[in-house]
């Protein structure tokens, strides 16, 4: 227990100390003046007032010396261990501002992270060891919500981000691959572009996914009466016959074990695709060290082996 509880920390700081460790240290309160930049009727004056503060004469002041009190001498090293834990405060936060370490918070929408995120694991672990991802999949809209309130750092999102006040990074152009059922009419068309893609027959997700929006913009909105729950879900309706849509390249990637069941071929539209993002708030201070992460990613971007188009 504290044995004066009216006593505060408010009145006590850094400088005070480094004024009372130079004294100790050249036993000249001049020097200790010219060595802390301030003249020596100021600095005379903070080592009274933290005398005062603490309740102890730290020096003995004579017109030829001045030497630590014994009482002194004790709080003046306890000054010393106060003073190199801030130094090392300040070295740690200088020192690699912008290596990310310890547990980061990452989400990703759920038509990227199963294919994207478990080579990014992969590449993190022997390029950032000291990083710990703790990941989350969701539609765009929860996510968004999630990162502005602080329960995620970072997020994997499509560009554009609807959202201000999020800092978006981009990382890689995903392109999107026509999915055709065996024996489509699309299938044996070659060098197709968007413009060719007929209303009828076009597949989507559901209202809420990023994907879905994405495609309707690259199809002018075309109708759509047929919809999935989820990327999986879509594949085999494409694969039973129901329709036509457009696939993320890292998905078609991961699922060879479809591609005698669904047809895809690259467009000739080359903004057939989308943008992925590393996106955080603006207002974090972490922003050199997640420009630093982002910058890595994009480095290590996915290789996806595409088809020719029309093919």
């Amino acid at each position: 227990m504290d044995p004066h509880p009216t006593r505060t920390l408010a009145g006590l700081s850094l400088r005070d100390l480094e004024y009372a460790q130079a004294v100790s240290e050249l036993r000249h309160f001049g020097q200790a003046a010219e060595r802390c930049g301030v003249s020596q009727p100021a600095l005379s004056e903070q080592i009274r007032k933290l005398e005062a503060l603490l309740g102890v004469a730290l020096f003995e002041r004579t017109k030829r010396r001045v030497a630590p009190t014994a009482a002194g001498a004790t709080l003046l090293a306890q000054i010393e261990r106060v003073m190199a834990e801030a130094r090392h405060l300040l070295a740690l936060s200088h020192g690699q501002p912008s290596v990310m370490a310890g547990t980061v918070a990452l989400g990703a929408i759920e038509t990227l992270g199963p294919y994207y995120l478990p080579g990014i694991l992969r590449l993190l672990r022997a390029e950032r060891p000291a990083l710990s991802l703790r990941l989350t999949e969701a539609r765009t809209a929860p996510l968004i919500e999630r990162l502005v309130s602080g329960a995620l750092d970072l997020a994997l999102l499509a560009m554009p981000v609807p959202r201000a006040g999020l800092v978006a990074a981009p990382l890689f152009f995903e392109p999107f691959l026509l999915a055709t059922p065996p024996g489509h009419v699309l299938a044996a068309l070659p060098r197709l572009t968007l413009d060719d893609l007929p209303a009828e027959d076009l597949l989507l997700l559901e209202d809420g996914h990023c994907l879905r929006d994405q495609a309707l913009a690259l199809c002018n909105a075309k109708p759509v009466t047929r919809h999935a729950t989820s990327l999986e879900t879509l594949w085999q309706m494409i694969a039973a016959g129901e329709g036509y849509s457009l696939l993320p390249a890292l998905a078609v990637a991961a699922r060879p074990d479809l591609h005698d069941l669904v047809l895809c071929q690259t467009l000739a539209d080359a903004d057939a695709g989308r943008t992925i993002a590393l996106v955080w708030r603006a207002s974090d201070p972490r922003d050199p060290a997640f420009r630093a992460l982002a910058s890595l990613f994009a480095a290590l971007r996915p290789a996806v082996t595409l088809p020719a188009p029309g093919t």
